[in-house]
């Protein structure tokens, strides 16, 4: 191998980059210290910016297409290395190849709900998320700026400063747009092209551009959505009686979807709850006008005093029980001694022996003077009712 064969083949005189990546958006071109020869082929592909460098300063910047390295193509490179016309000595530069093409499919979204004052909820708080696209649309100003002598930029390393820029911009526009929640939906495509226009006036000082921005989707916090929930339920069931008999009626259907929860007690617990507040409600009508919660509103007094109200009639209490009748003693005058006491029932058996007669003389508490048997009411009737004359004895066999 001839010398000028050696010497030739530590110049580089064709120089490009394929890119079988995704993500890779700026790639430097190593030439492990060979010096690029001058006259050299440059291929710059579509999609594709050729930066070089030289001596750590911007020089001249290729767009898409083929290029012969000499001083007429290299204008800002000649400059600087103050080539004569008829210079075609071989140079060191480092070439930096950065892609032009759209990198799609970025994601952003709210870490922490935003903080707004909605026109119909009051004070509230939204999420928000969706995806962007981005382009370098100045790879000398990107070069600069963000990437510096890193050999391989890819998009992740500039992805996470651009979401911050993004949550930035869109908590911003969207808390003071006044657009209500419950609109922000029918609202999506205007608010993206506020909040894209906001985020490309930080993305022109990087050299990038975004082209297309989405906003997937607007959404509320748990705890709000559930409330949103049950304003939408009562707002579809009219009145609070309606009310109540859709909340018995989800009671029910909820017990049944778990039959071996206690169904059957939480299916009548709903329908005792609906039942009850419809009773007052129906009870409350018929008294008096209903106040903001369904119970009667109190009359207001007059300017002139209360209006004198009936006297209440006392309760009258039921006549009370005659006392018990007391069972009299009686004491009884048998020749010349007094005998006894003895209650009523032994004087009727001694009816019946006869021992008393009707000539007999009793005498009980109370009782003015002796008196026979005979002549006192209540000792008259044990001598009215006599009883049959017993039965024959049966005959002797």
């Amino acid at each position: 191998m001839g010398i000028f064969d050696f010497l030739s083949g530590q110049f580089i005189d064709v120089i490009h980059w394929t890119d079988d990546t995704r993500d890779t958006m700026v790639w430097r071109f190593e030439r492990e210290g060979h010096e690029i020869k001058y006259g050299a082929k440059l291929t710059v592909r579509e999609g594709q910016a050729a930066v070089f460098v030289h001596e750590g300063q911007l020089a001249d910047v290729f767009t898409p297409g083929l290029y012969m390295l000499e001083t007429n193509n290299m204008p800002i490179m000649t400059s600087l290395q103050h080539w004569d016309h008829g210079f075609r000595s071989p140079f060191k530069s480092e070439v930096y190849f950065v892609s032009t093409n759209r990198f799609t499919d970025l994601k952003w979204g709210t870490k922490n709900p935003v903080m707004l004052r909605d026109p119909e909820f009051g004070p509230t708080r939204i999420r928000a998320f969706g995806t962007y696209v981005i382009k370098v649309s100045d790879p000398g100003l990107f070069m600069t700026e963000i990437v510096g002598t890193d050999g391989e930029f890819t998009r992740d390393e500039i992805s996470f400063q651009i979401r911050n820029i993004i949550v930035q911009q869109a908590s911003r526009v969207m808390a003071g747009s006044g657009i209500p929640v419950l609109d922000m939906a029918a609202n999506t495509l205007d608010m993206g092209k506020l909040i894209a226009a906001e985020v490309s006036k930080v993305l022109d000082s990087y050299g990038l551009s975004m082209p297309e921005f989405y906003i997937e989707n607007i959404s509320l916090p748990p705890a709000v959505e559930a409330a949103l929930d049950k304003r939408t339920s009562m707002g579809l069931a009219g009145d609070l009686g309606r009310f109540t008999q859709y909340s018995a009626a989800e009671a029910m259907t909820a017990a049944a979807s778990n039959p071996n929860g206690g169904g059957g007690m939480g299916a009548g617990l709903g329908m005792g709850m609906g039942m009850a507040m419809a009773n007052q409600m129906a009870h409350g009508g018929a008294g008096g006008q209903a106040g903001p919660w369904g119970t009667p509103q109190t009359q207001q007094p007059s300017p002139w005093g209360q209006a004198p109200q009936p006297h209440a009639q006392p309760m009258q209490q039921p006549p009370a029980p005659p006392p018990p009748p007391v069972e009299h003693v009686w004491h009884i005058a048998e020749n010349g001694a007094t005998q006894g006491p003895f209650s009523k029932a032994r004087l009727g058996r001694m009816a019946q022996d006869g021992t008393l007669t009707r000539e007999t003389l009793v005498w009980t508490a109370g009782q003015d003077g002796w008196k026979p048997a005979g002549d006192v009411g209540e000792l008259a009737q044990l001598f009215t009712v006599m009883p049959p004359p017993p039965p024959p004895p049966p005959p002797a066999v």
